[in-house]
């Protein structure tokens, strides 16, 4: 158990919504075959004058005027994206500035869908240390902009959001709010889903652009294959580990990368629909995002109680795969 809890939670959508009926009028789909694949109706789309940082600053600052805290308090930000503004810097230093984090110091996480999991698996122990009183996460992705939308087989799933996450240290004789985390990768499956240009292996060039190299590229059949396997296993161990079981899980937060992944791993983990929180039919796959979209949804609902026990888990590009297990606070 890690002396860290969540205390606050902030989101944020761009207004512009592609439907599967939009869809429909630029590349050979329909609404019934995404609807029956992947279970999202519509996604959130970032207009082309703002970037991934815009999207995070606004989920930063909702999260910070929920706690009733300043910027200035933050002690580091982390930003999960695996669409930064730019190589560098970072994201968490344009989100640092716009923000008014002055002192906070940050980086960005590169976990792709993982990656908010990780940034509390990150944070919870820079605050149990001891050395942090506060730190940010934020899951934040444009994936609009590295998404082919002449490739029916990734255009229809990803949208565009962010989220973010206050973790703090406990109070005296406070119980935890991190009761474990279980986090691993598996790099033998990268070429499964990937964008292969655009870094020191293969740089921008003309080849690249014409050859569409710049956007995702997925082989979807072993994608779900192993996000079905792993999301299970992850959160079988991590329950076991904490000494619970899967009936004392109040509520299974999961990525949200596609229905029938999360349905199948929930089936094998014996948690029931009620106990699931879905909400990719109203906004795709947001990468980074989903988690904390997810967590805002369940709160507003009341699924999510202080006192629960929620369980995070995620399976990305990479393979990254991760998990936490958390006492809900607020």
């Amino acid at each position: 158990m890690l002396k860290a809890k969540i205390t606050a939670l902030g989101c944020y959508v761009p207004p512009p919504v592609l439907t599967n009926k939009d869809l429909e009028t630029m590349v050979e789909t329909s609404d019934d075959w995404i609807m029956e694949r992947t279970g999202i109706r519509e996604r959130h789309i970032l207009p082309k004058e703002y970037a991934t940082s815009d999207m995070a600053v606004e989920a930063a600052r909702a999260a910070l005027a929920l706690r009733g805290v300043e910027a200035t308090s933050i002690d580091a930000l982390i930003v999960c994206t695996v669409t930064p503004d730019m190589f560098f810097p970072a994201t968490a230093c344009l989100v640092q500035d716009k923000i008014g984090a002055k002192g906070a110091w940050g980086f960005d996480l590169i976990a792709a869908c993982s990656g908010f999991v990780y940034g509390l698996t990150t944070a919870a122990h820079l605050v149990s240390a001891g050395s942090h009183k506060r730190v940010m996460v934020i899951g934040a992705d444009a994936m609009s902009r590295i998404i082919n939308y002449k490739d029916r087989s990734t255009c229809v799933l990803f949208g565009d959001g962010a989220g973010a996450m206050l973790v703090e240290g406990l109070e005296e004789g406070e119980e935890p709010g991190f009761i474990g985390f279980l986090n691993e990768i598996d790099g033998s499956g990268g070429d499964y889903l990937k964008m292969p240009a655009g870094g020191s292996r293969m740089p921008a060039s003309h080849e690249t652009v014409e050859g569409a190299m710049h956007y995702v590229h997925q082989d979807g059949q072993q994608v779900f294959k192993y996000a079905v396997r792993k999301m299970f296993e992850v959160s079988r161990d991590l329950i076991q580990r904490s000494g619970h079981r899967p009936e004392d899980v109040s509520i299974l937060i999961p990525h949200q990368a596609n229905r029938r992944i999360v349905m199948a791993a929930a089936e094998r983990l014996g948690i029931p629909l009620e106990k699931i929180l879905i909400n990719i039919d109203r906004y795709g796959n947001t990468t980074a995002a989903t988690i904390p979209l997810a967590t805002r949804d369940a709160v507003a609902q009341g699924r999510l109680k202080q006192g629960d026990l929620v369980l995070f888990a995620a399976v990305g590009a990479g393979f990254t795969v991760g998990a936490n297990l958390c006492r809900w606070k607020f």
